[in-house]
């Protein structure tokens, strides 16, 4: 094969034919030192698996140079037929690139067949002759050759080959694809290609000559919202990959999903302008990622990977476009045990997915309290997701409409097709729940859809007590407690959780046509509601942020009381969620109430540090709350995403 001059991965390659060892060191050195958003390799990967990752990642680099890097597009398919016929005399074991040098060895040992690399060149191949993509089944086919066959390779070097796997490897595979597209469109534009489907263009509004001319508006920013939403649905599709392998190489397999969230979380927080601005993730972010993972593994129980299993034979209950709940509703002690622990294994998935602060908190608990919040997790994450998932209205209502009619059929030992449902119901009966709870719950998200503003302070509590309290409530069911005065500190500390959250959410809320400050609030101080949107800052809006965050305070410090009530086996996670959201308050209070220049939030390394403390014991009442001038003060949706999460 010619070798292209002006292809900078060529510098320092070896002779054609030359030795094994020299072939690997070229491969270790190219996957060391090519720039990536993140490591090929990390020091937590097996040593004996760093040289195969090593040889797999030089020929896709070298591959996709020779598509992308080569200006001339007749030039680069015949050298990609050349690569193509390299790959073939690596397999009939005549070598001759150094790349296949490497390789050679590695499908040697570990019997990979050809397929996933030479799927690799249709990809490479198509990217020189088509530009554009009309819908997501083209943009989907186009990653089959593009990004799953990779995913596929580090399964077989890391030794799975089953089908389940791969399905969960697919996904994943998939939306780090289309997270690099997102991220990548002002570069796609100048190689003239644009992979966002053009259907979805036209639905929102924009034409191929808007994303030509860089015409960035209210209109690209909906569609990148979308394109953004239905990447991250892909990407906790393929989640549960990481829990099915080896302990070892979990980590590694979590942080490829992990690092392309991160990238999507970038092209929010600049704006989702991808038009003019290829947004990075910086070695800090990548490092608050790492933490989280080793965290993930450190509290998990070391337990044995086992296959995949295939998702049960469940239906789906839609949450949008009105539900569709079967009519089939088959009694929960038929379903059998085995069901009901695929029911927890999934809401297990639904949880870890969302990796909300209350997540991280369950690891303190013992595994059947830890499963049960997990379950109740599942359930609340659905409905939520119904008021803020896109959609009308009345699609929406329906979907609630049909989540408390399978609320009422688990409530009475019974279940319809969707995966949560039987460990939901379960939990339920064993820690005696009252149902009223989950309907006051779904009754808080229905006020998402109808009620915009609260005029008093007494109008939102009662929206905190739907979407937080209740969940305080069923938590310390779970928790335990003997205490007649534990639930109403278990609705104040929700409460106060619900509250740090609209603090912190105050632009995004606004944004989405919700304002949770009190009218009456904001007229005592003299704050229009349209500064809620982006500030500016001004000192009115800074009293009145102080005024609702000395509000939450006072929950704060009544609902801590909760903590030496509850049974000991949960004292810990409880003190932790209750660190973890006021210190959450604090960091709002210590960035003077500047809610509006980047969304307030604690990095892994604190959460993390705070949840060894808690872990380990070194923790008690008087340091609950992580409070500023705590001298100068006198005592007096929970866990998901913008209801406290």
């Amino acid at each position: 094969m010619q070798i292209p001059a002006e292809l900078e991965i060529s510098r320092g390659l070896p002779t054609p034919g030359c030795a094994a060892a020299e072939a690997e060191r070229y491969t270790r050195r190219l996957a060391t030192q090519h720039y990536e958003n993140f490591n090929v390799v990390s020091w937590l990967l097996p040593r004996r698996l760093h040289q195969h990752f090593y040889n797999l990642y030089a020929y896709c680099r070298w591959a996709d140079d020779l598509g992308d890097e080569i200006p001339d597009r007749a030039r680069a398919l015949a050298l990609l037929e050349e690569w193509e016929q390299e790959l073939r005399d690596c397999y009939a074991g005549k070598p001759s690139h150094p790349v296949f040098v490497a390789l050679r060895e590695t499908v040697s040992a570990l019997d990979i067949p050809i397929e996933p690399f030479a799927d690799l060149l249709v990809a490479f191949r198509r990217d020189q002759t088509t530009e554009r993509y009309a819908t997501w089944n083209d943009v989907f086919e186009y990653c089959r050759y593009s990004a799953n066959p990779v995913g596929r390779l580090v399964l077989y070097l890391c030794g799975y080959r089953d089908a389940e796997r791969q399905r969960l490897s697919d996904a994943t595979c998939t939306a780090l694809q289309l997270a690099n597209f997102w991220q990548d469109v002002s570069r796609d534009l100048e190689k003239g290609r644009i992979y966002i489907p053009l259907d979805a263009l036209t639905a929102h509004g924009l034409a191929e000559e808007d994303i030509v001319e860089r015409r960035f508006d209210a209109r690209y920013v909906s569609l990148m919202k979308e394109l953004i939403t239905r990447t991250r649905q892909l990407f906790a599709e393929g989640m549960p990959l990481a829990r099915s392998v080896d302990p070892e190489l979990r980590v590694d397999i979590e942080m490829f999903s992990r690092g392309g969230l991160a990238v999507l979380d970038a092209i929010e927080a600049i704006g989702y302008n991808t038009l003019e601005r290829r947004p990075s993730i910086s070695k800090s972010k990548q490092l608050r990622l790492l933490a989280r993972a080793l965290f993930l593994r450190a509290f998990s129980s070391a337990q044995p990977s086992a296959p995949a299993a295939p998702a049960a034979p469940y239906g789906r209950l839609a949450i949008v476009e009105g539900g569709c709940l079967d009519p089939g509703v088959r009694n929960l002690r038929a379903l059998g045990g085995n069901n009901v622990a695929r029911s927890y294994s999934e809401c297990r998935r639904v949880a870890r997915s969302s990796a909300s602060n209350f997540y991280y908190a369950f690891f303190m608990l013992p595994q059947p309290k830890r499963d049960a919040l997990c379950a109740l997790y599942a359930f609340m994450r659905l409905v939520d997701d119904v008021s803020d998932t896109p959609g009308s209205a009345a699609d929406k209502q329906k979907g609630l409409a049909r989540w408390r009619a399978a609320l009422d059929a688990a409530a009475s030992a019974e279940c319809s097709s969707h995966p949560i449902l039987p460990a939901f119901a379960d939990t339920i009966e064993r820690f005696h729940i009252p149902p009223r709870y989950f309907h006051d719950l779904i009754s808080g998200a229905e006020m998402d859809l109808t009620v915009a503003e609260y005029p008093t302070f007494d109008r939102l509590r009662e929206y905190c007590y739907r979407v937080a309290g209740t969940v305080g409530l069923t938590c310390l069911h779970v928790f335990g407690f003997d205490d007649p005065h534990a639930p109403d500190l278990a609705e104040k500390l929700g409460i106060a959780f619900q509250l740090t959250n609209i603090l912190r959410d105050v632009p995004k809320d606004y944004e989405m046509g919700r304002v949770y400050l009190p009218l009456e609030d904001l007229a005592q101080f003299g704050v229009p509601p349209e500064s809620l949107a982006r500030g500016p800052l001004t000192h009115e809006l800074r009293a009145l942020l102080e005024h609702e965050a000395a509000r939450a305070w006072n929950f704060y410090r009544e609902g801590v009381e909760l903590i030496p009530l509850v049974h000991e086996d949960a004292r810990a996670a409880l003190w932790a969620l209750a660190r973890i959201y006021s210190s959450l308050l604090r960091r709002i209070e210590a960035r003077g109430y500047d809610v509006f220049s980047e969304r307030v939030r604690l990095g892994a390394p604190e959460k993390t540090g705070i949840l060894v403390r808690a872990r380990f014991g070194w923790y008690s009442q008087t340091n609950v709350l992580e409070e500023r001038d705590r001298d100068r003060r006198r005592p007096g949706g929970t866990f998901l995403g913008r209801r406290a999460g």
